[in-house]
C-alpha cells in the first residue's frame, strides 16, 4: 500500500457551494483545485445532473453560482480583462455571468461597481445585493470625485487612521472606514439604489418567499461596536421599514421568514459567554417575541479539517421546517425546526456536512463522510467521485475510537496507527489539539494527520471541556483556560500511552493551533512529559491579546472573566507566558504577520522569553498570510509549514 505524501493535498478537489435548481433535476457547485505553479487556486463551476457530474466552467475564476430559472445560472467571476485593469487600478468591481446549462459559452450579464458579497435575485430584472463600501474611497454615488478619490487612495495606501475599534479584520486587514451596505439593482436600467446607511453595518439578508420583501440584520457602526444586532424588514413595494428587534435587545445568530412570521436564532441572556448557542425565538405578526425552543447545541458544523475551500448553505427555509447543520458528538447532522418548536433530525452521518441545499425532500450536500474527502451526496447516495484516485491504494489510517472519563465527565478521542503497524516496535507520538476552543474533533479527513500517519507517527486527539459538539455545560470554560481542558488532555495522554504500549513515552511532541495554539504553550509551561512542541497562530499573554486582536476587546473578557481595568492579574493567570520559566521543551513557533485573530505578537514574546532561557527553538513567519495560514493559505505555504512542523516532530522524536 503506497504512502499519502505531504503534497498531496495539492492534488484534492474541494467542494461548496451546492445549490438546486428549481425542479430539484440538477444541482450546481464550486470546485477549487490548488495550482501550486502560480501560488493560488483555482475554481471552476461543476453540475450534477442525471447521474452525470459535468464541468461547466474552466477559467478557474468562476464562484457563487444560483440558478435564475432550471435552465439558467448566474455566477460571479473575476475572468474580465476590462474588470482586473479597474480592479489594479483601485477601483472596485464585482462581474456577473450567465450560463444556459443547455449548452453554450456564458454571457456577461453585468458588472457592479462595489465588491459584492451576497446578491440574490428578486424577480425579472431586480435584484437585492450586499457589498462593502468604503467611506473614504469608494466610487458608488461619487462618480464626478472618481480621480480625486483614486488619487487619494493610492497616495494614503501608506498610512492607516483609526478612529474605532476593531481596527483589524482578519482576512480583510484593517478596518479601513469600510461598511457592508444593501443594495437594490435593475440589470435592465442599471440603476442602484442603496437600501442602508453608510453607517449600518449588515451582517446578512434574506427574502421572504414571495420576494416581497426582505429581512435585514445589522448594528450602528460606533467607536465600539455592541455584540447585538438590530432586526428589521423593508417591503419592497410600500418601501416602508419595520423594526422587530431593536439593537440592544439580544445577540442575533440569524434570522429567517418562517411560517407567518421571524424566527430567530440567539440570545437575550448569556449564562455562558458569548460563544453561547442560539436559542430559538418566534415573532409572530404582532412583533410579539416568545422562546420557540430553548436549544443547547450548536447550530452550525463545527467539525475541523485542513481539507475545505470555500462555503456554502448551511440553513434553510423550505415547506414547513427550518434546517440546519449541526454537530453532535462525532456525528454531522441536519436538523429541522418546525413551528411548535420541535426538533428533528433529518440526516445523520460519521464525519462533517459542509454545506447542503434541498428539494422537497431530497438533501444535496457537500460531506466529509466516514473519514474520506469532501464529495457530494444526494440523501446517502455518493454523486461525486472527485477524490477517489488520489486516494487509491494509499494508507488511510482508521479511527480508534478512545472513550475515557476525567472528573466524572465521559470524554471522547480517536488514535490513528501508523503505516505497518507492528505492536512489536516502538514508535513516536503526536498529540494535535483543535482551535476554538469551540469546534471539535470527529471522524473527518485531516492531511496533516494522515501524512504523520503515513511517516510512522501514532496521532491522537480529542475533545476536552470547551469543545463543541455538546451541550453548553460542557463548552463552558470561561474562567477556566487551562485547568479543566488541560487536565483533559493529560488524561487523554495517560490513556493513549497506556492502551498503546507500543507508543514510546520519551517521544511524543505536542501540535495545535489557534486555542490548540495557546493549550500547547500552557502544556510546555506546565509539564516537561513532551519531547517537542510546535505551537501555531498561538496565544500567549491575554493582557496584550485585549489590545490587539480583532476580537480581543470582548473575547478575553469573556473566556477568561477578567480585564485590564480592574483584573489584569485574571488575564495574567491564564497567559502561558506567565509560566514561561518553566518552559524546558524544544518549540517551533508557526505564525503570519496578517493574522489580527492571534497577532504576531502573541507568538513573539513567548518565543523571546525561550530564546532568553536558552531553550532549542525555530520561529517561522509567513508574509501575507492571515489565520487561516493552514486551511486556505497560499498552496506554497501551505506545504512550507507542514514541512517546518514535521521536521521539527522528526527531529526531535526520531
Amino acid at each position: 500500500m503506497k504512502q499519502i505524501e505531504l503534497k498531496d493535498f495539492l492534488n484534492y478537489t474541494f467542494l461548496s457551494n451546492v445549490t438546486v435548481s428549481p425542479d430539484g433535476t440538477s444541482c450546481v457547485f464550486t470546485t477549487t483545485q490548488c495550482d501550486e505553479e502560480n501560488n493560488t487556486y483555482t475554481t471552476n463551476l461543476s453540475m450534477w445532473k442525471d447521474g452525470n457530474t459535468i464541468q461547466l466552467t474552466s477559467s478557474g475564476k468562476d464562484t457563487s453560482p444560483m440558478y435564475l430559472d432550471n435552465q439558467t445560472i448566474l455566477f460571479k467571476s473575476s475572468r474580465d480583462t476590462k474588470a482586473q485593469e479597474k480592479v489594479k487600478n483601485g477601483e472596485e468591481v464585482s462581474s456577473y455571468y450567465t450560463l444556459s446549462l443547455l449548452g453554450g459559452e456564458a454571457q456577461k450579464a453585468f458588472d457592479l461597481p462595489l465588491n459584492v458579497t451576497k446578491i440574490e435575485h428578486i424577480q425579472g430584472n431586480l435584484y437585492i445585493f450586499s457589498a462593502s463600501y468604503n467611506q473614504d474611497y469608494s466610487i458608488f454615488g461619487r462618480e464626478d470625485q472618481k480621480d480625486a478619490l483614486l488619487k487619494a487612495k493610492k497616495e494614503n495606501k501608506d498610512y492607516e487612521v483609526f478612529t474605532k475599534i476593531p481596527f483589524c479584520h482578519n482576512g480583510a486587514g484593517y478596518a479601513k472606514n469600510t461598511v457592508n451596505r444593501v443594495y437594490l439593482f435593475n440589470s435592465e436600467s442599471k440603476e442602484i439604489t442603496p437600501l442602508t446607511c453608510d453607517d449600518n453595518h449588515v451582517s446578512t439578508f434574506t427574502l421572504n418567499k414571495d420576494h416581497s420583501e426582505v429581512l435585514i440584520i445589522s448594528h450602528k457602526l460606533t467607536n465600539k461596536p455592541s455584540r447585538k444586532m438590530a432586526v428589521c424588514t423593508y417591503h419592497f413595494e410600500s418601501k416602508e421599514w419595520t423594526s422587530l428587534i431593536k439593537e440592544d435587545e439580544m445577540i442575533v445568530q440569524g434570522a429567517h421568514y418562517f411560517h407567518d412570521g421571524i424566527l430567530l436564532i440567539g440570545n437575550k441572556e448569556l449564562k455562558h459567554g458569548q460563544n453561547e448557542n442560539g436559542r430559538f425565538y418566534f415573532i409572530n405578526k404582532n412583533h410579539e417575541i416568545t422562546l420557540l425552543n430553548d436549544n443547547t447545541l450548536s447550530t452550525r458544523n463545527s467539525l475541523g479539517s485542513d481539507c475545505r475551500y470555500g462555503g456554502g448553505k448551511t440553513s434553510k427555509v423550505t415547506g414547513n421546517k427550518y434546517y440546519y447543520t449541526t454537530t453532535r458528538e462525532k456525528d454531522g447532522i441536519i436538523v429541522s425546526l418546525d413551528s411548535k418548536g420541535q426538533l428533528q433530525d433529518e440526516l445523520v452521518l460519521v464525519g462533517s456536512i459542509d454545506c447542503f441545499d434541498m428539494h422537497e425532500n431530497d438533501f444535496f450536500y457537500v460531506a466529509m463522510k466516514d473519514g474520506k474527502l469532501q464529495e457530494l451526496y444526494r440523501n446517502h447516495e455518493q454523486l461525486t467521485h472527485f477524490n477517489e484516485e488520489i486516494l487509491k491504494n494509499k494508507y488511510i489510517a482508521d479511527y480508534q475510537e478512545v472513550q475515557f472519563n476525567n472528573d466524572g465527565v465521559s470524554l471522547t478521542g480517536w488514535v490513528l496507527l501508523p503505516k505497518d503497524y507492528d505492536p512489536s516496535k516502538k514508535y513516536p507520538a503526536i498529540l494535535d489539539i483543535h482551535g476554538g476552543p469551540k469546534t471539535a474533533f470527529g471522524k473527518v479527513f485531516y492531511h496533516e494527520m494522515q501524512v504523520w500517519a503515513n511517516m510512522g507517527y501514532f496521532v491522537f486527539f480529542t475533545n476536552p471541556r470547551g469543545s463543541d459538539g455538546r451541550d453548553n455545560e460542557f463548552m463552558d470554560i470561561f474562567g477556566k483556560y487551562g485547568t479543566i481542558d488541560y487536565d483533559d488532555l493529560m488524561k487523554f495522554t495517560d490513556i493513549v500511552l497506556e492502551k498503546y504500549p507500543a507508543i514510546d513515552p520519551k517521544r511524543v511532541g505536542v501540535t495545535g493551533g489557534s486555542y490548540g495554539g495557546f493549550m500547547t504553550n500552557w502544556i510546555i509551561g506546565h509539564t516537561d512529559r513532551f519531547a517537542c512542541a510546535a505551537t501555531q497562530r498561538s496565544i500567549s499573554n491575554w493582557i496584550s491579546f485585549y489590545g490587539t486582536s480583532d476580537i480581543g476587546m470582548f473575547f478575553a473578557e469573556d473566556q477568561i472573566h477578567g480585564n485590564i481595568f480592574n483584573n489584569p492579574e485574571k488575564l495574567w493567570e491564564h497567559s502561558p507566558l506567565k509560566y514561561a520559566d518553566n518552559i524546558v521543551t524544544p518549540t517551533l513557533f508557526i505564525h503570519s504577520d496578517e493574522d489580527y485573530r492571534c497577532p504576531l505578537e502573541q507568538g513573539l514574546q513567548l518565543y523571546t522569553a525561550i530564546v532568553d532561557k536558552g531553550v532549542d527553538t525555530r520561529f517561522v513567519l509567513f508574509h501575507g498570510e492571515n489565520h487561516e495560514l493552514s486551511r486556505s493559505g497560499k498552496p506554497k505555504h501551505r506545504v512550507r509549514r507542514l514541512e517546518e512542523i514535521t521536521n521539527w516532530m522528526e527531529k526531535y522524536l526520531k
